[in-house]
């Protein structure tokens, strides 16, 4: 590789992971104000609380910050070592993701009915169970109020669950009325011909599966681009150390 190859695809290099060290950095930062701001989301599923978005943004940017700082090392300090953990890095996120990404679209019916249990599960046997700010009352309170909708199926998962487990009772927040006066999750006729939650949550994220697919393609490029770009420099940089012109190369 001529002296302006190498130099044009090292700093091109160095360039795209600065800018993912920023973006690893952003995500961190969200992770963090998330598990901190909207700490009552993870009880909605509290067995599945490990991947809740506040925890996938700060493992994905702990991960991101991680590879932009062998790939930027590795490049500027034309370290072969670190060139070759950023790749190996890179191919083991390559699998993991083909993995995932297959193992969703193969038991995707699985998927959503192990979700559908999960959730009623979460309502039946934590809901009220603390009162800190966002728990599972503030949590089911926002998603009925703008989905407009009351339980996962329907308004009949509120009855009789651990926090109310003699009562046909329901919240406040599935009434009809517009004020949800309190005591009105007591009257049948207040909800009973409201829509269960889980489909307008699951309209809301496939609405947005067009988004999470682009950004997937944009990430799996850019990772194809840095699994090419690592390999080149770790073999120039081999080829260079073996070369008398070793210096025409700075």
């Amino acid at each position: 590789m001529s002296s302006s190859g190498y130099t044009c695809i090292r700093t091109v290099f160095c360039f795209v992971n600065v800018l993912f060290w920023l973006t690893g950095c952003a995500l961190l930062g969200i992770g963090i104000w998330l598990r901190v701001s909207y700490e009552g989301y993870a009880n909605l599923l509290p067995q599945y609380a490990l991947l809740s978005a506040d925890a996938v943004a700060i493992v994905v940017g702990a991960v991101t910050i991680t590879l932009s700082f062998f790939a930027c090392c590795g490049s500027w300090l034309q370290s072969r070592c670190m060139l070759i953990t950023y790749f190996s890095l890179v191919v083991m996120m390559f699998v993991a993701e083909f993995l995932l990404g297959s193992l969703a679209f193969v038991y995707r019916d699985n998927i959503k009915h192990t979700f559908t249990e999960k959730l009623q599960d979460g309502l039946r046997h934590h809901y009220n169970m603390t009162q800190n700010p966002n728990n599972l009352v503030d949590v089911w309170d926002e998603i009925q109020t703008t989905f407009k909708c009351c339980g996962v199926l329907n308004y009949m998962d509120w009855h009789m669950i651990d926090a109310w487990p003699d009562k046909r009772w329901v919240p406040d927040t599935c009434c009809f009325l517009g004020d949800y006066s309190v005591g009105c999750g007591h009257v049948d006729s207040n909800y009973k011909e409201k829509p269960g939650c889980y489909e307008g949550i699951y309209k809301w994220f496939k609405e947005r599966l067009l988004v999470v697919g682009l950004v997937g393609l944009i990430v799996a490029f850019v990772q194809l681009f840095g699994l090419i770009s690592s390999m080149l420099l770790f073999c120039t940089v081999k080829h260079r150390r073996r070369s008398r012109t070793y210096k025409s190369y700075q």
